[in-house]
This record gives structure tokens, C-alpha cells and sequence, in this order.
């Protein structure tokens, strides 16, 4: 039963703990009768919900996006170019030297997919909480507690990447602006989908993500997803700009512990189309046996 939770991992690290609402991401897809279909992330940064879906087969096929370079060649490396990266990540030294070098080729434009691919790997793993444009684990002096390499686990991360290019013929990926890579999905004929979007947060997105958002563009996304022709989830942090522009939906507040820059609670919003069911759970706290009660049943081993 390859649908029983495990730790399917990202080889990327991100601020926000996306990953930890996977379970309840699941539970909607059973309570919603939605496992089987596509599964859609426009703004896919580590893509840890759409690995567990797929993993874990309740999605088909995963669609993920990113607009952002570097979090792109990583992932077209991940699936054309498996063994080359897993290379790279066994071979290249973790020190502060190789650590400036791959920083000036993650900010080469020109640099060759896998070298972008690879940079953006590497400086993840290296940098507090996965900041690409962050700084270094321990300092550039290396005087802290921890060391640039404190993330870098070689053995782990081959292994991860190895299992997500074994499951390539199942995911596809783009580099667009949310919108275009969102209008097939504005049809009802297209493939039946589940689409989640994270976009950049209202207030920390300028801080966290290079293609920030501004009011404007929260707006219009907000006006994008109204015409969405598939069943959808927006999580977001609960500011009342946010709140605004997806009144009228259901939603449930949550919280999520953050990695970035401080520690603590940060207060999140989710909202629901109008045909999807909320799961009785809040979404950072969906109980392992509660999950795998529902897909047992869902799959008539009850």
C-alpha cells in the first residue's frame, strides 16, 4: 500500500512549512471524492505536497510551476538530468569557497540549466532556512553552532532526488507567470484537477521570494482564481488585504511554526471554492490515524 504516509521529502528547504499541510491536503482529496485526479501548484518552490500526492497516489500527475529560475533548473535537473545532479551533489566540497562560487553562478543568467540547477540546490541546503538570497549557515567566518553543511546530508538528498526522477513520466513542469500557466484549468473540458495555490505571502512575500507580489498583483490572482473551472485551495497569511479579496469563500485559520529569521506562530488563512467540504481538522494538525483511517475506507480495506 504505497498510500501509507512516509517521509517523502523534498530535497529543497523552505520558510512557511508548506509540507506540513499535506495530510490535510489529503483528507480533502478523500472527503472531496478528488484522489486520482491531477493535482496543480502553480507556485511549486519544493513541491513537498505534490511529491507526497504523488508518491503516495492520490494524484495521477502532478503539474508544478515556478516562475523563478533557479527553483526551475532544479527541478528540469531533477528530471532530465537525475544521475548528473546526484553527481554533483556527491562530489562538490561544502565550503566557503564553493559556497561563493555556486552564489555567482545562481546569479549568472546565462548559466546552463544544470549549473543554475545545482546552484540553487546547493546555496538552499547552505543557507538559513533555505534562503537563496539568505546567508550562510554558521557566518561567513563559520563561528556559529552550525556549519554550512549542516543540511547538506549527501546520501539522503541522491536519494531523494533518485526517487523523484523515478516517478518523471508522472509530473510536469513549467516556468510561466502563474496566469498563463493557470488557463488551461479556467476551462471545464480540461483533464479533471485539484489546484492549490501558496503564492507569496502579502507581508513577508518581499522578504522571502525573489518574484514578490505586490497589491496589484494579489488582486488580480484573486480575480484569476474566481474563474478557476476546477475544485481549488489559497493559503495565504491572514492579513486583512488578503482577507478581503477572498471574501465570500470559506476559510479556517491556522497556524504554522516559521524557520525565518524568527521563530513563532504565524497566522494563516485558507480558503475553499465553493465545491469543496472542509476536513474537520485544522490543516497543520490532520491526525496520522485519522488519514489513514479515511483512505482505508476510501479504498473498501475497512
Amino acid at each position: 500500500m504505497s498510500w501509507i504516509p512516509g517521509l517523502y521529502k523534498s530535497p529543497l528547504r523552505y520558510p512557511g512549512g508548506k509540507g506540513r499541510i499535506a495530510n490535510y491536503v489529503k483528507v480533502l482529496m478523500l472527503e472531496n471524492g478528488l484522489v486520482g485526479r491531477d493535482y496543480v501548484e502553480p507556485y511549486a518552490g519544493g513541491a513537498s505536497v505534490a511529491l507526497e500526492l504523488l508518491f503516495e497516489d492520490y494524484a495521477d500527475v502532478v503539474h508544478i510551476n515556478d516562475l523563478n529560475h533557479g527553483v526551475f533548473a532544479f527541478w528540469q535537473s531533477v528530471l532530465t538530468a537525475t544521475e548528473e545532479l546526484c553527481e554533483r551533489v556527491a562530489s562538490t566540497p561544502v565550503t566557503m569557497r564553493e559556497w561563493h562560487r555556486q552564489r555567482e553562478i545562481a546569479r549568472d543568467p546565462t548559466a546552463m540549466l544544470l549549473d543554475a540547477g545545482f546552484a540553487t540546490l546547493f546555496l538552499n541546503r547552505t543557507n538559513r532556512s533555505g534562503i537563496i538570497s539568505g546567508g550562510v549557515i554558521g557566518g561567513k567566518e563559520q563561528s556559529g553552532e552550525w556549519k554550512l553543511d549542516a543540511r547538506f546530508n549527501r546520501t539522503d538528498l541522491i536519494q531523494r532526488i533518485r526517487k523523484i526522477g523515478r516517478h518523471r513520466s508522472r509530473i510536469t513542469l513549467s516556468n510561466e507567470d502563474a496566469a498563463s500557466f493557470l488557463h488551461p484549468w479556467l476551462k471545464e473540458d480540461a483533464p479533471s484537477a485539484f489546484i492549490y495555490l501558496d503564492p507569496p505571502y502579502f507581508v513577508k512575500g518581499r522578504g522571502l521570494y525573489d518574484n514578490f507580489y505586490g497589491p496589484e498583483d494579489h488582486a488580480d490572482l484573486a480575480a484569476l482564481v474566481r474563474r478557476l473551472a476546477h475544485p481549488w485551495i489559497v493559503s495565504y497569511d491572514a492579513v486583512p488585504e488578503i482577507l478581503r479579496l477572498y471574501e465570500g469563500f470559506d476559510a479556517v485559520r491556522y497556524s504554522l511554526s516559521y524557520s525565518a529569521n524568527t521563530r513563532g506562530l504565524g497566522s494563516e488563512v485558507m480558503f475553499f471554492s465553493p465545491d469543496i467540504t472542509q476536513a474537520d481538522f485544522p490543516p497543520s494538525g490532520v491526525p496520522l490515524d485519522e488519514l489513514i483511517s479515511a483512505r482505508m475506507a476510501q479504498s473498501g480495506l475497512t
